[in-house]
């Protein structure tokens, strides 16, 4: 008799943890499906809300632009070269451009920028939350109304998506100019072999999965910690460890990498 009630409360604490996990998944894509709905609204542009969003983008975007890039081609740069160097030894000179651009451009630069704007989101978050410099920024005491998503979230998710969008683009032109010169140097009577190996790689498909991906990456990146945030943020506790969502993020992100490779490699 205590094995069975033993096993009828393991199964009913299983169920809640399943149902309180369902339910924080369906609040995260309600959020999401709100907060773009509003974003793309021109009625939420008020002269207000795009100072906010334009001090967002700056203080996600342009303050760690220039740090991140240098950081990214430092590191492309040291990857371009082992790769060129590798394929020449071995007589594969010919698929060392398109290894580069499907290794970095194609999936390593998104997902870098992915989780960098990720990471530097939830170092803020704790730091403003651990020393309470400055009240957090969506206080989940109040209740969310339109006009407060409109005013303080879709801001934040606007600035996230944005960064996340902007630093893989830059950094992606910069691989393929460093691939570039990296093989050539500075003679230009390489473009016409460079071009037309670019565009085998970037095909139609390839470069609508590459849009696609990397705009799924900044909205996970954007809509995640914010959704997480504002569901636990009442518990105390959640504040005192990691960004709350980060596993979850970081699944959302494997999930879509994971998709994307299924569908052009397999």
């Amino acid at each position: 008799m205590p094995t069975r009630s033993y096993a009828y409360l393991d199964s009913a604490a299983w169920g809640r943890a399943f149902l309180r996990g369902a339910a924080s998944w369906w609040h995260m894509i309600h959020l999401g499906a709100i907060v773009l709905v509003l974003a793309l609204s021109p009625s939420t542009y008020n002269r207000a809300n795009r100072a906010n969003t334009s001090s967002h983008i700056y203080a996600s975007t342009w303050q760690v632009l220039p740090w991140f890039t240098a950081m990214a081609a430092l590191l492309s740069l040291v990857l371009i070269r082992i790769v060129v160097v590798t394929a020449l030894s071995y007589g594969l000179s010919q698929y060392a451009l398109q290894m580069v651009v499907r290794v970095l451009v194609l999936e390593l630069i998104p997902l870098s920028a992915a989780l960098f704007v990720a990471l530097r989101a939830g170092m803020t978050f704790n730091a403003s939350a651990q020393t309470n410099a400055r009240p957090s920024p969506v206080d989940p005491s109040v209740p969310l109304s339109l006009n407060r998503l409109r005013a303080e979230v879709v801001p934040r998710v606007m600035a996230g998506a944005f960064s996340v969008l902007t630093l893989a683009m830059i950094n992606s032109v910069i691989v393929l100019v460093l691939a570039y010169l990296t093989v050539y140097g500075l003679s230009p009577w390489g473009l016409p072999g460079y071009t037309r190996t670019v565009g085998q790689v970037f095909d139609l498909s390839v470069t609508l999965g590459f849009a696609l991906k990397t705009i799924f990456f900044s909205l996970a990146v954007a809509v995640v910690p914010m959704a997480a945030s504002l569901e636990t943020a009442r518990d105390q506790a959640s504040l005192s460890g990691v960004q709350p969502g980060a596993v979850r993020l970081f699944l959302v992100l494997l999930l879509i990498e994971a998709a994307s490779l299924a569908i052009k490699y397999i």
